[in-house]
């Protein structure tokens, strides 16, 4: 382990760490992920504790303290101010960099919601465009393990719910336009654009509401009502002169129901997001709120405004099937799974068994084909009727 010093006026409060916080002697203070609130860190700071960061687990912020130290070195910096120097806790990533490997969720959660909430001209574009392309090599790569990881996280998650809620919509966006209604790369790759930047004019707000219990204000639904233009007049002002782009962002809680055929691209597009807002809206907790079922949640899209069938929620149901990753089920076995990846059929998907028949959760994750008569699925069940917590990651290796 590798203590560095931690400037704590450099965390950014109300957002997910970038890298586990420490103390001194290495005791961990909070995971990375973890959204410090200003009397946690006032409270820290109170009892006399430094804060410290790892650096084998800080990667970027790392890297950026020690160009910040070569540069000191190179100006002539007095010795003692070199010695002092902490690391920045708010130190951005690297714009134009993507990850090769497995996504690391908790720090694209981080970076999302870092971009999202403070987005600035003059790095917008390429830190969006990284953002971008990693999700779609998650959702157009490696589908299943996406679908569960975000599904389950969307379930479990109201700290940082709306950059979770994007990457979701964005994710389902990108897969149904390339394998469900079969658009081009480009028109495929904009809905997942638009998906990811649509709430950027009230991100905070929707981290805010995931929490609140109490009626919304006057405020609060004219910042609501009005979001889709601010949103659409933000990027424009970021940057961003893809009119399609803008004007699907424009047009995102349009209800238009009907065909897609004779709709500009832009309309297509926003349609395809509304949908999946829906769906993945209905799937987060909210305080004093359980989520819905994720088969309840894809079935109640497939229905138009006008009671008919939705050429994009048919897509999308078709897409992900009647059970998508992320699913929990109940087998003829009696046992509760969750489901890994889509089947041969939409009923017949891979499963893992995460609690026994007799009630109790299991130590080894089971793997289960539901095609087999024996392990056939029977019934869906609820985060709130599961009542434990589920090995995410390890669930998605299994994929």
């Amino acid at each position: 382990m590798n203590l560095v010093a931690l400037n704590p006026a450099s965390l950014i409060l109300g957002q997910p760490l970038p890298f586990a916080l420490r103390g001194t002697d290495g005791t961990l203070l909070a995971n990375k992920g973890y959204v410090l609130l200003r009397d946690e860190i006032e409270g820290l700071l109170g009892r006399g504790v430094q804060l410290c960061v790892d650096i084998e687990e800080s990667e970027e912020s790392h890297r950026a303290y020690l160009a910040q130290l070569q540069q000191m070195l190179i100006s002539d910096q007095p010795l003692g101010q070199i010695a002092s120097m902490k690391i920045d806790g708010a130190a951005p990533a690297q714009a134009g960099r993507t990850r090769q490997g497995p996504v690391d969720w908790p720090e694209l959660q981080w970076k999302t919601t870092q971009l999202l909430s403070n987005p600035s001209a003059t790095d917008f574009g390429s830190r969006f465009l990284a953002l971008h392309t990693e999700v779609a090599r998650a959702a157009l790569h490696a589908p299943d393990a996406t679908l569960l990881t975000l599904i389950l996280r969307s379930s479990d998650e109201t700290r940082v719910y709306s950059a979770t809620h994007v990457l979701l919509v964005a994710s389902v966006c990108m897969l149904v336009a390339r394998d469900g209604l079969h658009w081009s790369a480009e028109q495929a790759a904009r809905a997942g654009r638009v998906a990811l930047s649509m709430n950027i004019s009230m991100t905070e707000l929707q981290d805010r509401l995931a929490q609140q219990s109490a009626p919304l204000s006057g405020a609060q639904i004219a910042q609501i009502q009005d979001h889709a233009d601010r949103s659409a007049s933000m990027l424009a002002s970021l940057g961003v002169s893809d009119r399609v782009w803008l004007d699907a962002v424009r047009q995102h809680h349009d209800r238009a129901p009907g065909p897609l055929a004779g709709r500009s691209e832009a309309a297509q597009i926003a349609r395809l997001v509304q949908r999946t807002d829906i769906f993945a809206a209905r799937l987060a907790p909210r305080a004093g709120r359980t989520p819905m079922a994720v088969t309840a949640a894809i079935k109640a899209c497939y229905y138009g405004e006008d009671r008919q069938v939705d050429e994009a929620g048919a897509s999308m149901l078709h897409t992900l099937g009647i059970y998508p990753p992320g699913s929990l089920v109940k087998l003829t076995s009696e046992e509760i799974a969750v489901v890994l990846r889509r089947g041969s059929t939409p009923t017949t998907p891979r499963v893992a068994v995460v609690r026994s028949r007799s009630g109790m959760p299991t130590g080894e994750l089971i793997s289960r084909d539901t095609s087999q008569p024996n392990w056939r699925i029977t019934g869906v069940v609820t985060q709130e009727e599961l009542r434990m917590q589920l090995p995410i990651e390890r669930l998605a290796a299994m994929v």
